[in-house]
């Protein structure tokens, strides 16, 4: 009975929660991503993004205490506030790592050459001393304190608007559009026609052809880089647009024309057959019934060849370059990496910013993917 036509595999719960597993690894850290991307540093530092929406209570980073010097009744005094406007509320507070808590909040603290600090629960501090502090170390303040969620869009406004050197994305946002969409739209032109060739056409090679584009599936496109930059100089494109279009064209073209190949001769050949009868030309047939037909293996191999452009770093580096005005996302990121490694809130801006064409281009086509990769799998 176990074997029964239509009976359910004992099994199905399995597929079910590894297929939901998966979603998680998949939906949890992009969802982090997109939280953290809202917040500001010092709440990225104290707490986990699941915990961004409520309020949270947990030692907060030292805050070195600065400000305009006044002097009032034979003091110099410095007052302010640790938290511009954040609205936390402080439960201990200290001036040493070794005591991050070793005051509650209104107490006053006596420390070296005389000055005396105090820390109220709002955050608002004073710092008292019998002689100017000009030429004086400031005291440091480790606060333990109640945060409210806080959100805000100055991260993304920084990160795609700042002038600063390194900072800003929008820039590198527009380069890579630049370099995506026509290395996108140009191996699928060449390769369209090139299939239609082996699939539907008799010339002598198109096996040996067919062969050839199989076994360049395989060829690491690393070998090909400083070769085909030589060739580059030595006809005049150098490092450009055109020539990293043509890089990736190149480096596309194989997996394209075996994708589309294989689901071109899958195609009824009745349909063919019928409209050469009917005295259309090979141009005709393509343009007029394969193409109409093809769009899940081109919209598959669409996504695939704009993802891989979108996040590419490597052919970007050696046929664009590396300055201001040529670099491409995943560069600029790389460059905040380095420079910025501290704000986590600009990071998880940048981030989200570069994952989120990409996102919204897999989701608007992912249906034409499956039926795509499966062309002619079955009949």
């Amino acid at each position: 009975m176990d074997n029964i036509a239509g009976k359910k595999s004992a099994l199905q719960w399995a597929v079910h929660l590894s297929v939901g597993l998966l979603v998680l690894l998949w939906v949890l850290p992009t969802l982090g991503l997109l939280v953290s991307s809202f917040r500001t540093g010092d709440q990225i530092s104290s707490s986990g993004w699941w915990q961004a929406f409520s309020t949270q209570e947990a030692q907060q980073p030292a805050i070195r205490i600065s400000g305009t010097e006044v002097q009032r009744d034979g003091l110099f005094v410095i007052e302010g506030r640790l938290f511009a406007g954040s609205g936390a509320e402080v439960s201990a507070w200290g001036t040493s790592s070794r005591e991050p808590e070793a005051y509650e909040p209104g107490q006053t603290a006596d420390l070296p050459d005389g000055l005396r600090l105090t820390v109220q629960g709002d955050g608002a501090f004073s710092l008292t001393s019998p002689v100017t502090t000009a030429d004086m170390r400031l005291p440091r303040v480790f606060t333990t304190a109640s945060t409210p969620p806080e959100f805000t869009l100055d991260n993304y406004s920084n990160v795609i608007f700042s002038p600063m050197a390194g900072q800003s994305i929008g820039q590198a946002f527009l380069n890579t559009l630049t370099v995506a969409i026509p290395a996108t739209i140009i191996p699928i032109l060449v390769a369209a026609f090139a299939a239609y060739a082996l699939a539907w056409m008799d010339f002598p090679g198109r096996a040996l052809l067919v062969a050839f584009v199989v076994g360049l599936l395989v060829v690491p496109l690393q070998l090909a880089l400083i070769p085909l930059l030589n060739m580059h100089n030595a006809i005049g494109i150098g490092k450009g647009y055109l020539g990293i279009w043509l890089a990736h064209t190149g480096f596309g073209l194989p997996l394209a024309v075996y994708l589309l190949r294989n689901y071109m001769v899958g195609l009824p050949r009745d349909i063919i057959e019928n409209a050469k009868v009917d005295g259309a030309t090979d141009f005709q047939i393509f343009v007029k019934i394969i193409l109409p037909l093809s769009f899940p293996a081109l919209a598959s191999f669409a996504i695939f060849q704009f993802l891989w452009t979108w996040n590419d770093l490597l052919v970007a580096l050696v046929f664009l370059g590396t300055g201001n005005d040529q670099q491409v996302l995943t560069g600029n990121l790389v460059n905040l990496m380095g420079s910025r490694g501290g704000d986590w809130e600009i990071l998880s801006a940048s981030a989200f910013v570069s994952i989120a064409v990409p996102l919204l281009v897999f989701f608007s086509m992912q249906r034409f993917l499956v039926r795509g990769l499966l062309a002619g799998s079955v009949k």
